[in-house]
C-alpha cells in the first residue's frame, strides 16, 4: 500500500475526531457559554448538517480540479472552520462555525476514496478505502477521549485549537505524500458527476448506506442507558467501553476491506446479516457486565465490516464519475445516524424496554439486505439483452472481486 494513504487517513483522523468530541463536551459547552445542555446538542446537529450539505456541493463544485488540490482545499476549510470554533464568542458564531466544519467531511471522504482506488491495484481497492477510514475508527480510540481530557483540563477551546493543528498536519501530508502524476483532474466534469446519480442503482447503494448504517446508530445512540439501566454498568466505566466499540469498529474496518477485494458483494451481504444477528442478540447479551462488553465490540465489528463495501459499491455503481456519487455516500452516512437514532428513539418512546432500539436497528439492517439485494438484481436485469445473452457492464480494469 502506497504511503499517501496515510495523509488520506491522518485527514480522517482529524476529522472523526471533531465529530465525535463535541458529545464529551457538551456539559463545558453549555457552562461557558451559559446556555442549556439540550441547545449545547444543536451543535451536534450543526455539524451533521454541514456534512449532508457540502458533501454533494463541494463535490460538484470542485467536480474539473485535480484531486489533490480538491482534498488540500477542503482540508483548509476544515481547518478554518475547527479555529473559528475556538474563537467562537457566543453560541449563535460556535453554530456556525460548527456547520462550517462539517462542509468538508462529505466531499474529503468522497474524493479520498476515489484517490485511494486509484493508487493502488484494482485487486487492493477495498483495502485502500478501509486504509483511509482507519483513521476514523482510530479517532474513536485515541482522538475522542484524548480530545475529550484536553478539553476537561484546558478548556474546550484548546480542544478545537488541537484539532486544528491535526488539519495543518493533514494538509502538509497530502502535499508531500500524494503524488502529482498519479492523481489526475476528472475528465467528465459536472455534467458527467450529475449523469451518475441519475442512475437507479446508484441511489439503491446510497439506500443500503442508509438502512444499514441507520440499524447501528438505532442502537449506539442509547447504548449508555443500555450499559447502565440493563447491564449494571457505573457511569464511569462507559467511556472505557465505547473505546471497546472503537477497537471493534478498528477491526472490521480492516476486515471488512481485505474481504471485499475477494467478494464485494459477500462481504456486504455478509456484514449486513451479522449485524442482524448481533442487534438481535443485544437484550441478551445485555444482562451481564461481560456479555455487555462483547456485546459493544461485535456491534463495532459488525457495522465497521460493511464499511468499505458500502462506499465501493456506490464508486462501482457510478463509475464513470464517482466523486459525486461518493461524496453523496457520506451524506448518507449522517442521514443514517439521525434516521436510526430517531427510530431507535420510537422504539424507547414506545415502552419496548430500555434494549428495545437494537431489535429496531436489526430491521433496519434487514431493510438494507433488501434494498442491497434490490441493487445487485437490477443490476443483472441490466446485464442481459433482451435475448438472453450476459454482456458486461462495468469498466474493464475493475477486478473480479468487484463485479462479483
Amino acid at each position: 500500500m502506497p504511503l499517501a494513504l496515510l495523509a488520506l487517513a491522518v485527514g480522517a483522523f482529524g476529522i472523526g475526531t471533531t465529530e465525535f468530541v463535541m458529545m464529551g463536551l457538551l456539559p463545558d459547552v453549555a457552562n461557558d457559554l451559559h446556555i442549556s445542555i439540550p441547545a449545547a446538542g444543536h451543535l451536534v446537529s450543526a455539524y451533521a448538517l454541514g456534512v449532508v450539505i457540502g458533501a454533494p456541493l463541494l463535490a460538484a463544485a470542485t467536480a474539473r480540479m485535480p484531486r489533490r488540490t480538491v482534498l488540500i482545499a477542503l482540508m483548509a476549510l476544515f481547518v478554518v472552520g475547527n479555529a473559528l470554533s475556538a474563537f467562537a464568542p457566543g453560541n449563535g458564531s460556535l453554530l456556525a462555525a460548527r456547520f462550517v466544519s462539517g462542509l468538508p467531511h462529505g466531499a474529503f471522504f468522497g474524493v479520498g476514496a476515489v484517490v485511494a482506488t486509484a493508487m493502488v491495484p484494482p485487486e487492493r481497492k477495498a483495502r485502500s478505502v478501509s486504509l483511509m477510514f482507519l483513521g476514523l475508527t482510530v479517532a474513536n480510540i485515541a482522538g475522542v477521549p484524548a480530545a475529550t481530557l484536553t478539553g476537561q483540563h484546558f478548556g474546550w477551546r484548546a480542544t478545537f485549537l488541537g484539532v486544528s493543528a491535526i488539519g495543518l498536519a493533514a494538509i502538509a501530508s497530502l502535499a508531500l505524500l500524494i503524488p502529482h502524476d498519479r492523481v489526475q483532474a476528472p475528465t467528465t466534469g459536472l455534467r458527467g458527476e450529475l449523469a451518475a446519480l441519475r442512475s437507479l442503482p446508484v441511489w439503491l447503494a446510497l439506500g443500503t448506506t442508509v438502512a444499514g448504517f441507520g440499524a447501528l446508530f438505532a442502537a449506539y445512540s442509547y447504548v449508555t442507558p443500555m450499559l447502565t439501566d440493563a447491564a449494571g454498568f457505573a457511569k464511569a466505566d462507559v467511556t472505557l467501553l465505547l473505546a471497546l466499540f472503537g477497537v471493534g469498529a478498528t477491526a472490521g474496518n480492516l476486515l471488512g476491506g481485505r474481504l471485499a477485494d475477494h467478494s464485494l458483494r459477500g462481504t456486504l451481504f455478509g456484514g449486513l446479516a451479522s449485524l442482524v444477528a448481533v442487534l438481535l442478540l443485544f437484550p441478551l447479551l445485555m444482562r451481564a457486565p461481560w456479555s455487555a462488553a462483547l456485546a459493544v465490540a461485535l456491534l463495532g465489528m459488525a457495522a465497521f465490516v460493511t464499511g468499505s463495501p458500502l462506499q465501493l459499491m456506490v464508486m462501482e455503481k457510478a463509475s464513470s464519475a464517482p466523486s459525486l456519487a461518493s461524496s453523496a455516500n457520506q451524506a448518507a452516512f449522517n442521514l443514517a445516524n439521525a434516521g436510526g437514532a430517531w427510530i431507535g428513539g420510537l422504539a424507547l418512546a414506545a415502552g419496548f424496554g430500555v434494549t428495545s432500539p437494537a431489535p429496531a436497528g436489526a430491521a433496519l439492517a434487514v431493510l438494507g439486505l433488501g434494498v442491497a439485494g434490490a441493487a445487485y438484481a437490477v443490476d443483472r436485469r441490466r446485464e442481459v439483452t433482451p435475448a438472453g445473452r450476459v454482456v458486461a457492464t462495468h469498466l474493464p480494469e475493475q477486478p473480479s472481486a468487484l463485479r462479483s
